[in-house]
């Protein structure tokens, strides 16, 4: 694994190398030497209310000593969405070969429709762990002006939809990313509540107004097949998805549905799992619940926010073991990201506190 060198930007606070992350429940496995941290969550009835001032909770989960994750729970209609999206991933990911290379886009470089074996993994080999199906959630079509699907293919390009081979898919992905969109709206709204309390936000400047007027939010359905002979890289904490932070604004998570011969079943190993390197350089295993909405901040609203709200680089390990044999695991998340055009106004200050090597 190459060295990758992460700048996190400044935070209005100064961040002790021995602080602690503060409130959330811990736990440590025999399996890992890493404690296991359950997210900060925000019931969704607290979330509605505009009135409510939760800036407690999105300080705790967002803020500088964060973990950059907070979850929402108990969300309407939810846990049967989630589902049957997921319940997808398995069947789009065999349907036939031809069918899913109609379904590829190499205009978009992969970023919309059917994508297997285009990316790298960390060694730099093709990632044919997983496959990938992109879409926007919000617009089919972002826009016509062919100009701009030019310059910016991988946005404004059209989805594709398998709407003959799996008319299920494109009802199901829209109806799970639009949810997640709103909700991440409602959470938007309450860190611009926090974030105004230590800077000035301009008007339709606010975190929430950026990804309400954006086109380009991007769904992604992600599939990892099984394997009889394990993980390549199995030891390697990375060996599901290499360590990164994400770029955008707010990304929107579902809880992993793991399957053997489509049945739906527990991860068999405790130390799978999604890990997380915190502020002050401590490698945590982040939980949330199968029916709550977990939400990361991106690198854009930390430098947007002057630091008050903070991304976090992080990484996903595969099961390991003789039971995780024929494991498949599915997933879904929703990038939300500023549009195409959108002028960002940075903070006077943006300082520059941190270098994180990950190695």
């Amino acid at each position: 694994m190459g060295m990758q060198t992460l700048t996190l930007f400044g935070s209005p606070h100064p961040i002790s190398q021995n602080a602690v992350v503060p409130r959330h429940a811990m736990s440590r496995s025999s399996e890992t030497s890493f404690p296991t941290l359950t997210t900060i969550s925000i019931s969704f009835s607290q979330l509605q209310d505009k009135n409510a001032d939760l800036s407690f909770k999105i300080e705790e989960g967002f803020g500088p000593n964060g973990l950059g994750i907070l979850s929402v729970t108990d969300v309407p209609g939810y846990s049967s969405l989630r589902r049957n999206l997921l319940h997808l991933a398995p069947r789009l990911a065999n349907l036939p070969k031809e069918v899913k290379e109609d379904l590829e886009d190499p205009h978009s470089r992969y970023n919309f429709g059917w994508s297997h074996g285009k990316e790298k993994l960390e060694s730099g080999k093709p990632d044919i762990l997983k496959g990938s199906f992109y879409a926007n959630p919000i617009l089919d079509t972002p826009t016509t002006e062919a100009s701009l699907i030019q310059r910016y293919p991988s946005y404004c390009r059209s989805n594709i939809w398998p709407r003959n081979a799996l008319p299920e898919l494109e009802v199901a992905f829209k109806a799970l990313g639009k949810l997640i969109f709103d909700i991440g709206l409602m959470l938007a709204y309450h860190c611009d509540q926090y974030v105004s309390k230590g800077m000035k936000i301009h008007k339709d400047e606010g975190l929430e107004s950026i990804l309400h007027r954006s086109r380009c939010h991007k769904g992604r359905l992600l599939y990892y097949f099984p394997s009889q002979q394990g993980v390549p890289d199995g030891n390697s904490l990375s060996s599901w998805c290499g360590w990164h932070t994400d770029h955008g604004s707010l990304t929107g998570l579902t809880c992993s549905m793991f399957t053997r011969d489509g049945v739906e079943i527990a991860c068999p190993d405790s130390a799978a799992g999604l890990y997380i390197r915190t502020r002050n350089n401590q490698i945590v295993k982040v939980v949330y619940g199968k029916d709550d909405i977990a939400y990361q901040i991106g690198e854009t609203t930390e430098i947007l926010s002057g630091g008050y709200l903070c991304a976090t680089p992080h990484c996903v390990q595969a099961p390991k073991g003789e039971e995780s044999s024929g494991i498949e695991r599915s997933t879904f998340a929703l990038f939300m990201q500023p549009d195409w055009d959108e002028k960002l106004n940075f903070p006077e200050e943006v300082h520059i506190h941190k270098e994180v090597c990950i190695l």
